[in-house]
């Protein structure tokens, strides 16, 4: 952190923090965080957020399990990741405190609610002792606040019952947050305005919390500074906080509107892909419709029949939702029509770790269906890239006749970045280019329909929605003669129709942009090759590696199939390919597969986000690898850390 301090007791500047609110999943830990960030927003600081849900809907209060957190990034400058640690951690109570305190550096401010630090709720935390009183704490600076006790009685004269005041205590938090690092306060009270304008005890239990704590930090002479971070320099526009699953929804909408097709959304809600239903749901005004079905299996085929009537077909899920959905995705393969798939991915298998992220459905996504059912697979890297990721696995789908699978994951679709509003007239244009007339004539110069005859540019077939006179046509899920789409179960034929199914994929890499490798001297020796929300931890180790010296390239794929045609030589011009995922190692598998290069694994499974320091390390070894010379194909190295594992064979 920078320190321009000009009076270090009264006021400091910081360039960057990293603030982390923690307590039940009652407290409202996600509102104070998703408050401070819109603060901070408005305020014109980048930031980027990580909310940390627990993944029991209701753990015990006060257990480690029903730990909910929200940590938050805001600076000066150019950020990638929420933040390796917390600078700030505000425990609520002693769960909070003990869930979150091993992640915290040396001399971290650690503000706590005190009246929570009874000897029932520490024993409940499993501390043998109260860490307030032992020392245990002593790597901190530590501030006891009373919370809890305050709020109720700055609501006391309001009306407010004691236990509905102690509710409001977050945003006593988020108050004096607000002090601590000089936040703009009227956006908040603004909100609390209008989100509780016909609740009026709540809104006024809150009002009065929030100033609270603001008030606390300013008069209580507890605090030995305060703190600054100034807007930070970003390209001019128009910005707003978006997170991965609005951005999505508004780039499903954006498909829409320059496709000229309705949106139809036919879903079942699943954690954590359900926010993009809830957003789509208001949109009624673009035309939207959204229907919550009795099962994944019948949201998937209500999509698949709106396409079929002409619609923008869309479903969303995670992954156990994934496994129902295959088999009218391979009937979707089967028919040739569009249909964006959305996977918002999760920790599995089964229902496994529901509130947490991973990448692990990537092989399924390309593999995942019987039969040989080759579709596209577009996977979105930062939460205001679901919205780009969004409308393309929509053009694909549209001008390929194709179901595609858009993979985002709990990470993006939870996390906030600001995002600058794109030029609307920009937009790519999508051209559905419905049939419109009959496309065969027989010998006797009949005219009839052939739903099977083939673009000759992309292999597509015409999509001819019913109700047009002299366009009828079969569709099921039996295979279909080559041109005049009836049942065959000829042999040549099934092959036939399989290579040219599987050509119409292929053929889509020459329609995609080429690799884009990020190699500012054009000498490295290293690529580092990623997917999906890995993005910014690489892109932050790379710049740190960078930083001291060496020289490193790196790579992020949109494209997972097919890749673009240039990836192969891209690949082979760097002796060592690291490729972090969180998963066992997918890509990695993929590429090795496909191009034969020597791809090496840096992967953990841990439910939260890679840390850029431990990029930054397995950067650094596969540098000092290619220095010794022992990059290239062969051998067996693995080097487990404390966040991550490189496993090279």
């Amino acid at each position: 952190m920078a320190d321009t301090t000009t009076n270090e007791h009264q006021h400091q500047l910081l360039d960057r923090v990293v603030i982390r609110f923690a307590g039940d999943s009652g407290d409202g830990m996600q509102l104070a965080g998703d408050r401070f960030t819109t603060s901070s927003a408005v305020l014109g600081n980048d930031l980027a957020t990580f909310p940390d849900f627990p993944a029991e809907i209701r753990a015990p209060a006060g257990t480690l399990a029903g730990v909910s957190a929200f940590q938050v990034h805001i600076s000066d400058h150019d950020i990638l990741t929420p933040g390796d640690a917390p600078n700030v951690l505000v425990a609520m109570n002693p769960a909070a405190l003990r869930a979150n305190v091993a992640t915290l550096p040396p001399g971290a401010i650690v503000i706590v609610n005190v009246d929570a630090f009874d000897e029932r709720a520490v024993a409940k935390a499993g501390y043998a002792t109260n860490p307030l009183t032992d020392g245990s704490l002593s790597a901190y600076t530590v501030y006891e606040v009373p919370m809890t006790s305050i709020t109720t009685e700055v609501s006391k004269d309001a009306g407010v019952k004691p236990r509905d005041a102690e509710r409001s205590k977050n945003f006593f938090a988020l108050g004096l947050i607000s002090w601590l690092y000089t936040r703009p306060i009227e956006p908040t009270i603004a909100w609390i305005e209008a989100r509780y304008h016909d609740k009026p005890l709540v809104k006024e239990a809150n009002h009065r919390a929030f100033k609270a704590g603001y008030h606390f930090g300013e008069t209580a002479e507890l605090f030995e500074s305060s703190y600054e971070v100034r807007p930070a320099a970003l390209e001019p526009g128009v910005y707003t906080n978006v997170t991965g699953n609005t951005a999505l929804a508004w780039g499903l909408i954006a498909a829409s509107v320059r496709s000229g097709l309705p949106l139809f959304l036919g879903t079942y809600p699943i954690t954590p892909a359900s926010d993009i239903l809830h957003e789509l749901s208001k949109q009624k005004h673009f035309g939207v419709r959204t229907f919550q079905a009795e099962d994944e299996i019948a949201g998937v085929g209500a999509a698949l029949g709106a396409a079929f009537g002409g619609a923008l077909g869309v479903t969303t899920t995670s992954g156990p939702g994934l496994d129902l959905k295959s088999e009218t995705i391979g009937l979707a393969v089967s028919l040739e029509l569009p249909l964006v798939v959305v996977d918002i991915q999760r920790g599995g298998p089964s229902t496994g770790l529901p509130t947490k992220a991973e990448q692990a459905d990537l092989l399924h996504a390309i593999y995942g269906r019987h039969g040989e059912a080759p579709l596209p697979v577009v996977a979105a890297k930062t939460p205001s890239h679901c919205f780009d990721a969004a409308l393309e696995a929509a053009r694909i789908a549209v001008r390929y006749r194709t179901p595609v699978i858009l993979l985002s994951d709990g990470y993006l679709a939870n996390g906030a970045e600001p995002w600058r509003l794109p030029d609307v007239d920009g937009l790519v244009t999508i051209d559905p280019d419905f049939a419109t007339e009959p496309n065969h004539v027989d010998e006797e110069g009949n005219a009839s329909f052939w739903p099977y005859v083939r673009d000759e540019e992309t292999l597509a077939r015409p999509w001819a929605p019913p109700g047009i006179a002299g366009l009828e046509h079969r569709i099921g899920g039996l295979e279909k003669a080559d041109g005049a789409g009836n049942v065959s179960y000829d042999g040549a034929n099934h092959e036939r129709m399989t290579r040219l199914r599987a050509a119409r994929i292929a053929g889509i890499a020459h329609d995609l942009p080429p690799v884009d490798v990020d190699d500012p001297d054009g000498d490295a020796e290293v690529l580092v090759l990623g997917w999906g929300s890995t993005y910014g931890a690489i892109a932050a180790g790379v710049r740190r590696v960078r930083a001291l010296g060496h020289s490193v390239a790196h790579a992020h794929l949109v494209h997972l199939n097919p890749f673009p045609t240039n990836l192969g030589e891209v690949l082979a011009r760097y002796r060592a390919v690291l490729v972090p995922e969180v998963n066992l190692g997918q890509l990695s598998r993929l590429v090795r597969a496909e191009y034969l290069v020597d791809a090496i694994s840096f992967t953990q499974l841990q439910g939260v986000p890679f840390r850029a320091a431990a990029l930054e390390a397995a950067i650094l070894g596969q540098v000092e690898r290619v220095r010794a010379g022992a990059a290239g194909p062969g051998g067996t190295d693995e080097v487990e850390g404390d966040n991550g594992k490189v496993v090279r064979s």
